[in-house]
């Protein structure tokens, strides 16, 4: 009797576990879409193993930032913007969507290039695959069948899992790794603190801090349960950043060793030739393409909401673009204006990927400083406000990513 009620209780707590995460694995993994892949391509492919510390620190980073938007929904029930607005007023709400939306625009465009570098690569023109995915994208969402295609597209993000067999496929030297893994390194060169910027902008989004918090509040998840949530939290982030560090040693072992440095779609999926072969190119394009529409049908409509929400306008698929004009009018704004950046002739795709991930970096200070005002609100967390090791490890990468943008602007004069 003893054994079957252990089994039935932990049964129980496994079926509860499952029903509670989600949001924190998923915005995870929604970093290793295609800006993602390419900025870590690049990373590799230009500076070796160089930048494997900075995932190490990113992902400290990330652990923190997530856990403290996903306690402040489970402990205030609210959108991040909604608090914004209740405690900082319109002037500082404004000019904080103004920064989320202008972030997320550049990643929706980001998603868009992704999709157009797969389709061309299949020898498909960008001009006819763009305007095609955003009016599906675009339908899919508003027309309610987004969650039909959601599972599909999820699968084949799962191509990213590649790049951990190749890493071990193709040997790259173990005890190098190990060593960059450890030991920080930084130039005052140009393109390197770029690229830093861009690997801090593609782990820690604007946007995947508004969604989880959002997400946690949709699940009504209660502070008794949170310990679970945190679990999903720092659960996603290990394994997304994880596949992270293997797309820098892949790259790193197959693309830097030969003095091949990613500029296009051709030379990433170069990467995945050791294991894939002649199909390397295909398993690369399922991959992009997957994520890319993934993100793009999500991003613009947690944008959407995060917006509305901060200024009391009705949002909601549930209502009729009569009925919330600002709401349908925003999403479409934002899919048909990343579309048309993407179709402008002579617009560098695989650069404007990993371009758009340091904004996000450049712009996540301004999120991060009111965020750190609202979970130590004791009137508003109450227990649950910020521990002191928290708020050193927040402050401290809101001042590394501020010092890294000051030497983005000073490093000419090196």
């Amino acid at each position: 009797m003893n054994t079957r009620n252990f089994i039935k209780r932990a049964v129980q707590r496994a079926l509860f576990y499952l029903a509670i995460i989600g949001p924190g694995l998923i915005t995870a993994s929604a970093d290793n879409d295609a800006p993602g892949i390419a900025t870590y391509s690049m990373a590799g492919s230009t500076y070796g193993y160089t930048f494997l510390w900075m995932i190490l620190v990113v992902t400290v980073g990330e652990v923190v930032v997530q856990e403290m938007a996903a306690r402040m929904g489970v402990t205030t029930g609210k959108g991040l913007a909604d608090l914004i607005r209740e405690r900082f007023g319109v002037k500082t709400t404004a000019f904080a969507m103004f920064c989320l939306l202008l972030a997320n625009f550049g990643t929706t465009v980001a998603q868009f290039a992704g999709i157009a570098v797969g389709m061309e690569l299949l020898g498909i023109s960008r001009y006819v695959a763009v305007p095609v995915a955003a009016l599906l994208v675009w339908l899919l969402v508003t027309r309610g069948s987004y969650s039909r295609v959601e599972k599909f597209l999820l699968v084949l993000c799962l191509a990213s899992l590649s790049y951990v067999i190749s890493a071990f496929v193709v040997h790259p030297p173990w005890d190098t790794v190990l060593r960059a893994l450890v030991t920080p390194s930084f130039y005052f060169d140009t393109d390197y603190v770029l690229t830093l910027l861009a690997m801090v902008g593609t782990t820690i989004t604007p946007w995947g801090v508004a969604y989880l918090q959002a997400s946690v509040v949709d699940k009504g998840v209660t502070p008794q349960e949170y310990r679970y949530v945190r679990w999903d939290v720092v659960t996603g982030v290990v394994v997304g950043n994880l596949i992270s560090v293997f797309i820098v040693i892949t790259t790193a072992a197959t693309l830097f060793a030969h003095g091949v440095h990613v500029e296009t779609a051709e030379q990433a999926a170069l990467a995945l030739a050791p294991l894939a072969g002649p199909q390397a190119k295909y398993l690369f394009n399922m991959g992009l393409i997957g994520a890319s529409l993934l993100a793009a049908s999500v991003l613009p409509l947690a944008t959407t909401y995060a917006v509305c929400e901060a200024f009391g306008w009705e949002r909601g698929m549930n209502h009729r673009p009569r009925e919330a004009p600002i709401f349908y009018g925003l999403y479409t704004g934002l899919i048909v204006l990343s579309a048309a950046v993407v179709v402008l002739p002579g617009v560098p795709l695989f650069s404007l990927m990993w371009l758009s991930q340091t904004l996000n970096a450049i712009l996540l200070p301004v999120l991060l400083v009111l965020m750190l005002q609202l979970a130590n609100d004791p009137q508003l967390m109450g227990a649950y406000r910020n521990s002191r090791v928290t708020n050193a490890l927040a402050r401290g990468l809101t001042a590394l990513i501020a010092l890294i943008t000051l030497a983005l602007f000073t490093a000419p004069l090196w």
